[in-house]
């Protein structure tokens, strides 16, 4: 069963929570998937999920799969007993967040959109085809054999007969596009793009306390307040790394922030049973003459790209090389990934390949370690911003300095101040979420923005509140205006909880600073918020897995 240890301050009560199960049985002599709700020894895949959101804001799903079978059933199997027991979550963040996304405002985008998907899942049909021993392709054929059980548990009608890959391209798919479709909406030429100028998207910040006693992993995703329906995860898939090579996965446990209908986090943060911590912030583009590199042919979106990373890099290098290929241009991140096996603590040195940096944009990715920078300063923080020069430059950052001044550049930004000046504040997990969480807008002199009317920004903070920008202000760009968008959630792991898959998380709106973010009293009371507690002052979580 699941444990959920609830801490405000650290100071930590058991909270006890209802659990349900659901297995996937596999029937030799039909070749059928039963359902049922009871233990069986023989299951191909079972689900354990608790809804705690209204106690914790958070749910929590695990998932199993069992080597016993081939890896094609497991995978489509673990997609389905995910897509049953979680369908009514899926059911209300479609509302909340994607419904009406291909109305009838843009017919012409909607329909460049799904001839995109279709022709790049035909792509990717025939690549999985064609190298059928490559583990690359593997996993991504895997990726999408748990999709379309994702699919199929949802709508409960699960088969099983080596399912094709005939995904509605408007679908569940659209869940795990979240990030790729921010940019394939600039690249297609959405009318009405979702994405403001200068809109961030998450804060990282990985710390090395003193001494190099402990290395701290952290991030907050920003988004949109209707997307707070969230699932924390834990998978536990027996893949093989290919059909040549019968050794499992290097990451076939991982731990991970989520959202109801997708298999992977969209955040990201993961934990992984490699020894690597992944993240990443959203770097984005300014550049509309890189769209040109954005093509449905030879690219791998990446959310996909993401996920096979994940399961075969044994190491940061390993990582960007796998992640590297098929570039997309869709969802460019910058990406950190920390080998915890590099890591020793209260050693003075640090081993190269403790930390890499990757930054993708279309037709661009450069990477490198980031080992001695972190040792020299004590911290790698994120907000948004290329760190690479090439990469900033290549994707408009000059031009937007130009024009809008040092909130744009990456030593200047409000949060690349707060984060240097901040963070030799942090001797523990508690002064780490505490940063995390900061919002102190309204007095802090760094939360100052040119050209603002009122000069202190709710977005100009860690966890942004844009919420709490006067609606009648006077601001030079999209992202500084009221807005229901903001830092959602905040999650950190370090060396001495990532072994157990361990985590530190809170869900919702920073409230310690600033007020409760509330529905019923915010400007944003009549967007869709189906299955949202009104009140978001939810305490830091610790989390436990049973398995």
């Amino acid at each position: 069963m699941f444990r959920f240890l609830v801490c405000v301050l650290l100071v930590c009560v058991i909270s006890p929570a209802d659990t349900h199960l659901q297995y996937a049985v596999f029937n030799q002599r039909t070749g059928e998937l039963h359902l049922q709700e009871a233990f069986h020894t023989e299951f191909v895949a079972f689900a354990n999920f608790t809804d705690d959101i209204v106690n914790t804001g958070w749910s929590y799903l695990e998932v199993v799969t069992n080597g016993k079978y081939n890896d094609t059933l497991q995978a489509y199997a673990a997609g389905v007993v995910e897509g049953v027991i979680t369908s009514k979550l899926i059911y209300k963040h479609w509302i909340n967040t994607l419904m009406g996304y291909c109305g009838l405002d843009d017919p012409g985008y909607c329909h460049r959109l799904k001839e995109y998907i279709t022709t790049n899942l035909q792509w990717v049909t025939e690549q999985i085809e064609k190298n059928a021993e490559s583990p690359y392709w593997h996993q991504v054929h895997l990726s999408l054999l748990q999709l379309k059980g994702l699919e199929d548990g949802y709508n409960e009608q699960p088969t099983f007969s080596e399912p094709g890959l005939n995904f509605n391209p408007l679908g569940l798919l659209l869940f795990q596009m979240g990030g790729d479709l921010e940019d394939l909406e600039a690249a297609l030429n959405k009318s009405s793009q979702s994405r403001t100028v200068g809109s961030g998207s998450c804060s990282a910040l990985i710390k090395l306390l003193s001494g190099n006693k402990e290395l701290l992993v952290s991030h907050d995703t920003w988004n949109t307040y209707q997307a707070m329906l969230r699932i924390m995860k834990k998978y536990i898939f027996s893949f093989r790394t290919s059909l040549k090579d019968e050794t499992l996965i290097p990451g076939r446990t991982q731990a991970f922030s989520s959202y109801p209908g997708s298999i992977f986090s969209g955040d990201d943060f993961y934990i992984l049973s490699s020894g690597l911590v992944t993240l990443e912030t959203t770097i984005g583009n300014s550049n509309a003459d890189l769209w040109k590199f954005v093509k449905p042919k030879d690219s791998v979106m990446e959310w996909l790209r993401n996920i096979v990373a994940n399961r075969l890099a044994r190491s940061g290098k390993e990582w960007a090389d796998i992640f590297r290929q098929y570039n997309s241009g869709t969802y460019n991140n910058q990406w950190m990934i920390v080998d915890y096996k590099s890591f020793i603590p209260g050693k003075l040195s640090l081993k190269k390949g403790l930390l890499t940096i990757l930054e993708q944009i279309p037709g661009m990715i450069q990477t490198a370690d980031k080992t001695e920078e972190l040792y020299n300063t004590s911290y790698w923080a994120s907000y948004n911003i290329p760190y690479f020069e090439e990469v900033f430059n290549a994707s408009g950052g000059p031009d937007l300095v130009k024009k809008y001044g040092p909130w744009f550049s990456f030593s200047d930004n409000p949060r690349a101040q707060i984060f240097r000046r901040n963070q030799s504040l942090i001797t523990d997990m508690e002064s780490m979420v505490r940063l995390m969480r900061y919002n102190n807008f309204r007095d802090d002199p760094l939360s100052e923005c040119d050209g603002c009317d009122p000069a202190r920004n709710g977005e100009n903070a860690i966890s942004a509140r844009s919420d709490l920008n006067p609606a009648n202000g006077t601001y030079p760009f999209g992202a500084l205006t009221q807005r229901p968008h903001g830092g959602t959630d905040m999650k950190m792991t370090s060396y001495g909880l990532f072994g157990q898959y361990e985590l530190l998380a809170v869900s919702g709106p920073t409230w310690d600073q600033v007020p409760v973010f509330e529905w019923s009293t915010s400007p944003y009371s009549t967007l869709k918020h189906i299955g949202h507690p009104d009140r978001w002052d939810f305490p830091t979580v610790h989390v436990r897995w049973s398995e």
